[in-house]
């Protein structure tokens, strides 16, 4: 039987690039298309109303991880099999959206991300600012190291999740910041879950969203408060309850 595909996309002021996005979606590749808008202050929600799409909207602005948090549980009531996060910001090519469940519902992954680090010369053609790609690749080289994994870029916003994976994290208690998605990959690593890339071009455009460097700095720093939680957890001086399977604890 066919997996049911959800497609989530958390929103905030993406009014304008919404219909582009969801246009460029291969139609027979999901089941339904979800939106949980952060309380924006455009026409979001209405605009996803006018394109027949599911929508929740926040009643005050939680975070971007707040929003996945929110994204991933509804999915889950809606009957999710299989759970595509698509930014609404036409930043990443939905045409990927089949091959990211594909993978999944051949049981050959179980966590999909999207890379855009293929060559550095493809990364800053694309707009990434070269100060992002340096600390993209410093951060991904050190979490490599730290987690013992071996992918190629682990700050992409383009993922697609098993049923089981988010049945199995405790995602709920991530951070309502940008660090929830490395809180999530760790999650994901401690409970053996088998994670595959695929490439994506790096778009960087004005209606894109993208954290400045102040905040880009907060999150790196974030990310290696992270690493450090997981280097005390593993070596057994600390335990985090972020770390724990759901009813079962490492």
């Amino acid at each position: 039987m066919k997996s049911k595909v959800i497609i989530v996309m958390p929103a905030y002021n993406a009014s304008k690039t919404l219909k582009q996005t969801i246009d460029a979606i291969p139609k027979d590749s999901y089941s339904e298309i979800l939106l949980v808008d952060d309380n924006s202050k455009d026409d979001t929600v209405q605009k996803a109303k006018e394109l027949g799409l599911k929508v929740v909207k926040h009643d005050k602005n939680l975070g971007y991880g707040g929003n996945q948090k929110t994204c991933y549980r509804t999915a889950l009531e809606m009957g999710a099999d299989i759970v595509v996060m698509l930014h609404p910001d036409y930043q990443y090519d939905p045409r990927l959206v089949p091959f990211l469940a594909g993978l999944i519902e051949n049981d050959i992954c179980d966590v999909m991300m999207a890379n855009r680090i293929r060559t550095r010369k493809e990364a800053l053609k694309g707009g990434m600012p070269f100060y992002k790609y340096f600390f993209n690749r410093c951060l991904t080289i050190t979490e490599n190291v730290v987690l013992g994994l071996n992918l190629g870029e682990y700050h992409t916003g383009y993922r697609a999740f098993s049923k089981k994976v988010l049945e199995t994290i405790n995602f709920e208690k991530n951070s309502d910041d940008f660090v929830f998605d490395q809180h999530i990959i760790v999650q994901i690593a401690i409970a053996g879950f088998r994670i595959g890339e695929i490439p994506v071009g790096a778009k960087y455009f004005d209606e894109a969203s993208s954290i400045n460097f102040k905040r880009s700095v907060e999150y790196g720093l974030g990310i290696l408060l992270v690493l450090l939680k997981y280097v005390l957890f593993k070596l057994k001086i600390k335990k985090f309850e972020i770390f724990n399977i759901k009813n079962k604890e490492i």
